[in-house]
């Protein structure tokens, strides 16, 4: 399931695979955080986009760690996390996923805490 563009929904984070996404929301949304590149988990990355110094396990842990702390493990490799509902917008579907900003509880926009982590780096492939 992936959204349209512009399209407002909430959030609620069940699980984590990599520093940029997905996040599995508990509705079964699928999101990749807009605005940010991670090392994929092979320790590669996509051609086309920025490559981070730091490891994909790093920036899959800095987001667990801002999305509540590790709560377990699925089988496919998700960390479990437990965390509230983030409002978020799409930017639209990317590989059976939305593309999407969203503004954790506080009022923080999850890709600027991304980003402060040292973990990640800016990509904005849409221009945006």
């Amino acid at each position: 399931m992936s959204l349209a563009a512009g399209i407002v929904f909430m959030c609620t984070p069940i699980a984590v695979y990599d520093g940029d996404g997905p996040v599995i929301c508990r509705s079964g949304e699928k999101i990749r955080i807009e605005g940010i590149a991670a090392r994929e988990m092979d320790g590669s990355c996509r051609a086309g986009q920025p490559c981070p110094r730091a490891s994909a396990e790093a920036a899959r842990d800095a987001l667990v760690n801002i999305l509540g702390g590790a709560r377990g493990r699925w089988k496919t490799g998700h960390i479990v996390v437990r965390f509230p509902a983030m409002q978020c917008l799409s930017y639209g579907p990317s590989y059976q996923r939305t593309v999407a900003s969203c503004t954790l509880p506080a009022g923080r926009d999850l890709g600027s805490a991304m980003l402060a982590t040292g973990t990640v780096l800016p990509w904005h492939p849409r221009g945006s």
